[in-house]
This record gives structure tokens, sequence and C-alpha cells, in this order.
């Protein structure tokens, strides 16, 4: 019996506490103000914690001033990567244009990471809007111990951007930019003149059809050009990297753009000069890209003002104020400085037509001649469309022979492949094209010397009847003023000169 008295006791005096215990906490939550419970929280959780008498906190805040603290983004993706199953509660989203779910901590979690033997503890908090006017403030906590306050500062945070920047490489979704895009000021970064979309182009050096030479070595140049930005410094140039693509429509000059794009994570911006009026425009235009980005600046022989000056042929002239000095200023002048790690692209299908200024290295680095395809070429489209390889099929031999002697584009080669899921029947179409179109070509090429041989003929008959006209016979003819005007007419207008000889 006085056993059974003692255990009814502690439980009622369990029970008694636990009421009282709950009545203090609503009534606690209800009372004091949310920045107090959190101070007194962080209080007794540091008067509790071991090596609270040699801990350091370091605050990171979501803004500094009123731009965002890139240490925040940072330790945000950083720590995604940092989840343990002991974590209780997570965030998740995805946006339009993400690629995958994205998770994060969420309020009040802790995340505990290990650098270099030294652990930190990282908090996400929230402050309560003080007024109406005023939204919450996150910020981290990073906690350790205070004596790895210099390896902090110096090594794990820097440490901590680097693996951020990395993520965001793996995750980002590249973009093209163009001014008649329709912008948003929020996922475009606040560019305002550039409206993106997601480049989906899925061009990859592997399925691109050109010498496999040619493509090591863009891929080389690409690596060493994102290595080196301590020895762009050193040497006192801008890092920047300047590529012209020249050839006939149809050889991938815009697969090899997208292919570069894909291949270094770097967003592209579609630059068209003949909307561009002014050089101060286009120095604004410019300034409003971003770094790791290309720009690219399509059918340049075509923009105004940018041929050749030196070509005998001539070009028309413009009411733009848009010079050929005012691009090269940003080039390769003082405004060149303005950005890091930016590639210029610039495309033709008339080398020749290019004012030598901008033909020159610091400007157009590396010149790449997108060619006619080529039997590597072929090779490589027979195994992205049929799945084979070219040689290895009975036609593959005839068909690299006629690429061979045959003028054709790689385009026109993928359209022929295009045409058929059977192999045997799609190469058998391409066969025939080919041998239409080298056909077609002999003629051309007959007609033009048909059309040559014609021309000498008859330069060599009017010089012959040039002779033949008695010169001072004609010189002693008098001519009234009508005969006189009429005749010198027809000499401009290359009058058969025969109809001279019968009249004189």
């Amino acid at each position: 019996m006085p056993a059974s008295s003692s255990a009814s006791a502690i439980f009622s005096a369990y029970a008694s506490v636990a009421a009282s215990t709950m009545l203090v906490r609503s009534m606690a939550n209800e009372l004091i103000p949310h920045e107090l419970r959190a101070y007194l929280s962080s209080a007794l959780r540091q008067l509790f914690t071991p090596l609270s008498t040699s801990s350091l906190t370091l605050i990171v805040d979501e803004f500094s001033g009123m731009s965002r603290n890139q240490l925040f983004d940072a330790a945000a993706l950083y720590l995604r990567t940092k989840l343990s199953p002991s974590t209780s509660r997570l965030r998740v989203s995805k946006l339009p244009r993400q690629k995958s779910i994205l998770v994060a901590i969420d309020k009040g979690e802790q995340v505990s990471d290990t650098f270099e033997n030294i652990q930190f503890r990282w908090r996400l908090l929230h402050s309560e809007p003080k007024n109406n006017h005023s939204g919450e403030k996150r910020f981290f906590e990073l906690t350790f111990n205070k004596k790895f306050k210099d390896r902090a500062l110096d090594s794990y945070l820097p440490y901590v951007l680097f693996r951020a920047d990395l993520i965001k490489q793996q995750d980002k979704a590249i973009k093209i930019y163009n001014r008649e895009c329709p912008y948003n000021d929020v996922e475009d970064g606040g560019r305002g003149m550039w409206g993106s979309i997601n480049l989906e182009h899925p061009a990859t050096f592997e399925t691109l059809a050109m010498d496999p030479n040619m493509k090591r070595a863009i891929i080389e140049d690409l690596d060493r050009f994102l290595k080196r930005k301590d020895f762009y410094k050193k040497v006192g140039k801008a890092w920047k990297r300047g590529y012209l693509l020249y050839g006939p429509p149809g050889t991938g000059k815009s697969s090899l753009i997208a292919a570069m794009a894909n291949y270094i994570k770097f967003d592209v911006y579609d630059l068209e000069l003949t909307g561009i009026f002014s050089n101060s425009e286009l120095r604004r235009i410019l300034l409003s890209t971003s770094n790791r980005s290309i720009l690219v600046i399509e059918d340049i022989d075509c923009s105004v003002d940018l041929q050749n000056r030196q070509s005998e042929e001539g070009f028309e002239a413009s009411n733009s104020k848009l010079t050929l000095s005012g691009l090269l200023n940003f080039i390769d002048g003082l405004w060149s400085s303005c950005g890091d790690e930016r590639i210029i692209v610039f495309t033709t299908n008339h080398k020749d037509r290019l004012d030598p200024a901008l033909l020159r290295p610091g400007r157009m680095d590396m010149h790449i001649n997108m060619s006619y395809c080529t039997t590597d070429g072929f090779r490589t489209l027979a195994s992205n469309y049929l799945g084979i390889q070219g040689n290895d099929h009975n036609l593959g031999g005839e068909i690299e022979g006629l690429i061979e002697s045959t003028e054709v584009t790689p385009a026109e080669v993928a359209e022929e492949l295009m045409k058929s899921d059977n192999a045997d029947v799609a190469l058998e179409g391409l066969f025939n094209f080919l041998k239409r179109k080298k056909t077609e070509s002999i003629e051309k090429k007959e007609q033009e010397g048909i059309k040559n041989n014609n021309g000498e003929g008859q330069a060599q008959e009017q010089e012959q009847e040039c002779k033949a006209i008695d010169l001072p016979k004609l010189k002693r003819v008098k001519l009234n003023g009508h005969d006189a005007m009429t005749l010198a007419r027809n000499i401009r207008r290359g009058v058969v000169l025969s109809r001279l000889r019968r009249r004189f």
C-alpha cells in the first residue's frame, strides 16, 4: 500500500509539472516578443555548449547595404550538399527555367561541416519585421572554435565561395540574350536592355560535322583561355578572346557557337549591329552584358560601314553613326577592359570583304574556316542520324568519293540523311543527290567557260574593228551637232563598231 501511494504521488507530481510547463510556455509565447525569446534561447544554448567559452560566431546577413551578400548566397548553395539524415525540415522549390528541384534548409535548422579537421556549424535564422514596411531579415550564424578564426576567414569561406561557383555552373541553364526578346528584371539579372530564353540547342563538339583536328584545336584553345586569368593580368591584356567563323552558308557556324556555349557553360548575347545607330549606343549595350559570356555578331560583312575600306569595289554609305572605329574601341581599346572572361565570335560568308583592321590578332584571334562537308564530317553525320559508320556501308566509299569532288555543305548532307530512318534508303538518296549535284556543277562550269570564251572573242572582235576604222577619214567627216552627239552617245554605250564603219 505505501508503495502504491508513492507511485501515485509521483505520477500526480509529474502531471502537475507538465501542465505547469505547458501553461508557462503558452504564456511565454503570448507575452514575450520573438526577438527576446530568440535571444534567450541563443544564450541558453551557448551556456550549455561545452565549447561556448572558446567559440566564435560569424553573422552572414542576406544583404550588405542595398546589395545581396555574395557570401550568403554562396553558403545557401554550398549547404545543399551538406544536408544530413538528421535534418528535420527542408524547403524545396523549382523555377520554370531551372533544370532540377532545389533543396534548402529551413529556418532554425543546423548543418555541420568539417574543413581541414575543423568543425563548423551553420544555422539559418530569421528576424521578424520591425514594422509593416520592412520584411523579415535572414542570416546565417557560423560557429567554430575561435582559435581557428584566421583559417576560417582566409581558407574556409573562400572555399565555400569556390564550391558554390562550381555548383552554380553545373546547375546553370544557359541563356541566349537578344534585344528583341521580352525581358524580366528578376530572371535576367536586371540587365534591362536584354531579354532571354533558355538556349536549348543540343550541339556538342562530338556531334559537329567538321575536321577532328580543328575541333581539337578549338577545345584546347577554349580550355587554355579559361585557365589564364592570372596570365592575362600579368601581360596587361583584357581577359577576352575573339574568333572569326567564315565559310559558305550551311557549314555549321551557328552550331559551332552553340557547341562552344554548351562546352564552357557561357551565356550567349546575340547582337545585331544593323539595329544600332551610334557608337555611344553600342557602348551602352555592350556594357550591359555579363562576364562569362559569348558575344555573337553574325554576318559582320553585311553590317553598316564595317566592310573592307581598302576594297576596290567600295561599299554603300549609310546614315548610321555606328563606325568601325567605335566597334574596334570596345573590342580592343580602352573599353575592352570593362568585363572579364568574355568571348567574341564574328561570322561571315565572305572573309575577303572584312576590313583588315578587324582581322588582326587581339580582335579576331583565331580564324576558323567552316568548309564544305568532308569525309570526316560525313562519317559524323552518318553516326548522328543513322547510328552507323558511313565507311562500313557498301555505298560509303562511293559517297565519300563524291563528297571529296563536290562542294556540298553539311546542312545539305544532313537534310538527305533525315529523309528516312532506314540507313540503306537514306544513303542511297544521298548518293543520288551527290551525283546530281556533281553533274550540275560540271554543267555550270562548262557554261561559265563558254561565256568567258565568248567574252574574250567579242573583245578581240571589237579591238579588230577599232583598228579597221579609218581614223583620218573619220576626222575629215563633217558632222552636224545632232550627229556628233549621237556618235558620242553610241560610243559611250558600246554600240557595235561595225555600224560606225558602214556609216563612214
